[in-house]
């Protein structure tokens, strides 16, 4: 990826060392927070720390920065990311999806992550982009469900959360299911 991915009045880069203490802020956010997964980056070095990885391996790990367009200027607006899951299978697997709330109801999750999930599969050549969120995540299953994923199974209270077992919630996108869209 030489430049970021372009949406309409949004793009999608690549994070750079600088946007650490702003993902750290996303994922620490009251509204935010409690739908990551546990092991999920929370402070500047640990996405420091992926930055880095994604810069060393760029096709198989990266954390990217949404950015809104904001009159003349680029606003951070959130941010996604992926990994590899299976090399030889071409499975990339989706995780950290956070929108700032400000930045919500305007369609800017959906939108970036169709962008993505596009540039998952057909620029970097990817035949599966996979996911899992929790089962009490109503706004996620919603938001990938109307993002073209098929919900394709559900792991019966496998997360220990806020002192209750949770469900988790798979999904996955393969790319005969965007060649239909073309």
């Amino acid at each position: 990826m030489t430049g970021p991915l372009l949406g309409h009045r949004f793009r999608i880069r690549r994070a750079m060392p600088a946007d650490a203490d702003f993902l750290a802020s996303l994922a620490t956010d009251d509204e935010i927070s409690p739908f990551l997964a546990v092991l999920s980056a929370r402070d500047a070095d640990a996405f420091l720390e992926e930055i880095a990885r994604g810069d060393d391996a760029p096709r198989e790990h990266g954390r990217f920065v949404i950015e809104a367009e904001n009159d003349a200027d680029w606003s951070a607006a959130g941010s996604i990311a992926f990994e590899v899951a299976n090399r030889r299978s071409r499975i990339a697997h989706l995780y950290g999806l956070m929108v700032r709330p400000d930045f919500r109801g305007r369609g800017l999750a959906k939108a970036a992550t169709s962008l993505f999930t596009r540039y998952l599969i057909f620029e970097l050549n990817y035949h599966r982009v996979q996911l899992e969120c929790y089962g009490f995540n109503e706004r996620a299953i919603r938001h990938f469900d109307r993002a073209g994923f098929v919900q394709e199974g559900v792991r019966r209270k496998a997360y220990w959360r806020n002192e209750h077992w949770v469900d988790g919630v798979l999904f996955g996108l393969v790319r005969e299911d965007l060649e239909k869209e073309a």
